[in-house]
């Protein structure tokens, strides 16, 4: 281990609002079924108290603020009054760009025109519809509360809302989904021209719904030629793929996400968020996870943070590689080096065997995963733990 190669990565805030109307059946996030008029104030109070005990636990009010991303849940059942107090108060706190991305999640069945407006005025540039699918069978098995006209009104008040760009979130693999069903989900979502799409897979998580009672899903051969043939006309449409299940217009990727596949460090406040902060004095790096319940992280006599715990020099190899390897652009042992500390020997003879398998590449000293390694990727990680 040699600490003077550590690199003090960029700094981002995740934000994490823990209540939906419903739970969806494939959900496995920190999500609360609403029971209740939900209690904007005392949350944004409390999210901001989370804040600044973390501020003052990593010591990084210097640190400049890269992005932030409000994620729940469904966020955009807050009334923008509550999301501009917040966003006011966590900007006050950092050094930031005057464009800083900030983005807000939002359910198609949870808003209006108004409301779009609002979040944009309170100083949110960022939308991401949570669509899931534009057949109505489909979304109810889904569990979603919107319905087809909902989806496509939301994109279209998030174009005219003010906020710079939006996405449009994209499930395929979906229960009885035949190819061409999945095909006409996307040339509709392609139709609405999102700056960017998440464009992914439907898997079935422990603790879900779907799990207790798993729903018939397409097979391997149906799923790989949705793929095959999405990945095509999205591109024909301009998309970038930039990430496993991420799609962009040129210059419009998602620069929060972009910081997590780069091994970055974010804060994470509210419930069950996670956060990860690299010190690159000490060449430690901490992961930290709050309260989970929103009744135990409102308790004014808890701490948010319900524990924290350093990152060994064994675990670094397969956490950076976990994320590194989801993009398509290339890295260095350079880049490794400056985010994890670590010497190249700690990783470059499993590159190398990676490269064996044609699971990866390496031009001019740039390491890639190759076609074949985003098609076997859990084969690919496998081999870096």
């Amino acid at each position: 281990m040699s600490t003077n190669l550590l690199k003090e990565p960029p700094l981002s805030l995740y934000i994490h609002i823990p209540w939906c109307v419903e739970k969806c059946p494939y959900c496995d996030f920190n999500s609360h079924a609403l029971k209740a008029v939900i209690p904007e104030e005392d949350y944004v109070s409390a999210l901001i108290a989370d804040l600044d005990a973390d501020i003052a636990r990593f010591d990084v009010e210097n640190r400049a603020l890269h992005s932030i991303f409000i994620g729940g849940g469904t966020p955009s059942l807050f009334s923008a009054k509550a999301i501009k107090e917040l966003l006011s108060q966590v900007l006050s706190r950092f050094n930031h760009e005057a464009d800083i991305e900030i983005t807000l999640e939002a359910n198609p069945g949870t808003v209006e025109a108004d409301k779009f407006i609002g979040f944009a005025q309170a100083g949110v540039t960022r939308l991401s519809i949570g669509v899931q699918s534009f057949e109505s069978e489909k979304l109810i098995k889904l569990g979603r509360i919107h319905n087809v006209d909902q989806a496509k009104q939301a994109a279209q008040l998030a174009k005219t809302s003010g906020v710079k760009s939006f996405n449009v979130d994209l499930m395929h693999g979906l229960p009885n989904q035949s190819i061409e069903n999945a095909l006409d989900d996307l040339r509709t979502a392609i139709s609405l021209k999102p700056d960017h799409l998440s464009w992914y897979q439907l898997t079935i998580e422990p603790n879900t719904a779907f799990h207790s009672k798993p729903p018939k899903l397409p097979q391997d051969e149906t799923l790989w030629e949705i793929q095959d043939q999405g990945f095509k006309l999205l591109a024909n449409a301009g998309y970038q793929q930039y990430e496993i299940s991420a799609f962009s217009q040129q210059d419009k990727q998602c620069q929060h996400n972009l910081n997590y596949w780069r091994f970055g460090d974010y804060l994470g406040i509210g419930c069950g968020a996670h956060g990860k902060i690299t010190n690159s004095t000490t060449g430690v790096i901490q992961r930290t996870v709050k309260v989970k319940h929103p009744k135990g992280y409102l308790d004014n006599n808890r701490d948010p943070l319900d524990h924290f715990n350093k990152v060994s020099h064994d675990e670094l190899p397969f956490e950076y590689m976990m994320n590194q390897l989801r993009l398509f652009a290339s890295f260095t042992l350079k880049d490794y080096q400056q985010h994890t500390g670590l010497t190249t020997n700690s990783i470059l003879p499993t590159l190398q065997l990676a490269q064996q398998k044609e699971l990866m590449d390496c031009i001019d000293g740039n390491w890639q995963v190759t076609p074949l390694g985003h098609r076997y990727l859990n084969d690919l990680l496998e081999l870096f733990l």
